[in-house]
């Protein structure tokens, strides 16, 4: 699938993934190819993009904000990121 991670200040992430692992506003859930259509609300947690199904990820700190799934494409809009490292 592919994914776009936008705050207002810059855009984070753009490019194909095996899936993405979002903090919801009621808990944690995970997108992966060719989910259902979907638009939710993501509250403060961790987001996880899971690059391949070999565990290569990146991983950041949010604030909140959006998820929209369409067609295999997920945008996800939020608030600020910070790195995990």
């Amino acid at each position: 699938m592919h994914l776009d991670i936008l705050t207002p200040e810059r855009k984070i992430f753009n490019g194909d993934v095996y899936g993405v692992l979002l903090p919801g506003v009621a808990g944690y859930f995970e997108l992966l190819d060719n989910h259902a259509p979907i638009v939710a609300a993501l509250g403060k947690g961790q987001m996880k993009i899971l690059k391949d199904k070999s565990n290569n990820q990146e991983v950041y700190n949010i604030e909140g904000g959006f998820v929209e799934m369409s067609r295999n494409k997920t945008i996800v809009l939020i608030e600020g990121a910070e790195t995990v490292i």
